[in-house]
């Protein structure tokens, strides 16, 4: 369990607590696009809602399972702005599409698993502990069940809002790889000079515990250290030397 995977579980598991038997709480905070304009704040806070134990039961399950390796792979503040950019998109799709109030993490951990599915499309998840599927197949699943539950309007789920939560963390992924991408000629133009500044930061890499890491980020690490071994630190992306540093300061 990662440190904010954690935050966000115990958070949720608190308001729900707090509001199990308040329901004039629950609607001061949930979202009602008719009364967004003057209670604003229900944007966000509606992401801390549930209406029952099986609702915030399966978003903070879905959380539990995508969110480690996510927030491992982006680091803290990444995975935390990923998870409420998800949040809010949810929330807009919903308020230009239906009057209806809302109230769910659904939203945001959709956005948590999209992000799973963009680093680790081909992993294999196993549903029910039965059916094998790959990530990327999932979120196409899931795509096509709220695009249809939206057009039949069933079921009294937030169908937009899980739509939107993928929407903004495709967004917010895109734009993350377009800066990465940016980085990385950059850091190319510098790269000489800092080459042999490097030596500390390969011993530091080599310490890392790949057994201690979650299967997919060791997967990861795997990728990255054939590539340092093969290619040397020359074709390490900044991407790559945040994610080998990201793990050796946690070993250290």
């Amino acid at each position: 369990m990662t440190p904010w995977v954690m935050r966000l579980i115990m958070a949720n598991a608190l308001v729900f607590l707090l509001t199990a038997n308040q329901p004039m709480l629950v609607e001061q905070f949930a979202l009602v696009p008719s009364l967004l304009a003057q209670r604003p704040w229900t944007a966000a806070t509606y992401m801390f809602l549930h209406g029952s134990f099986g609702h915030i039961f399966f978003n903070m399950l879905s959380l539990w399972v995508f969110g480690p390796p996510v927030e491992a792979r982006l680091g803290g503040r990444r995975f935390l702005t990923l998870y409420f950019v998800a949040g809010l998109t949810g929330a807009a799709l919903s308020v230009v599409t239906s009057p209806a109030a809302v109230i769910g993490a659904s939203g945001a951990t959709y956005g948590i698993m999209l992000g799973y599915a963009w680093f680790w499309p081909r992993q294999q998840l196993m549903l029910w502990g039965i059916v094998g599927v790959e990530a990327r197949f999932l979120v196409v699943a899931f795509t096509l069940i709220s695009l249809f539950g939206a057009r039949t309007g069933g079921g009294g789920i937030a169908h937009f809002a899980h739509l939107g939560g993928f929407i903004g963390a495709w967004l917010y992924l895109k734009w993350l790889g377009g800066r990465s991408a940016a980085a990385a000629a950059a850091w190319q133009r510098k790269l000489a000079p800092r080459v042999s500044a490097s030596v500390p930061a390969l011993e530091r890499w080599k310490k890392i515990d790949a057994a201690s890491l979650h299967p997919v980020n060791r997967e990861e690490y795997d990728r990255v250290m054939a590539k340092l071994n093969g290619a040397g630190i020359t074709e390490l992306t900044p991407s790559d030397r945040e994610f080998l540093d990201r793990f050796s300061q946690a070993a250290g």
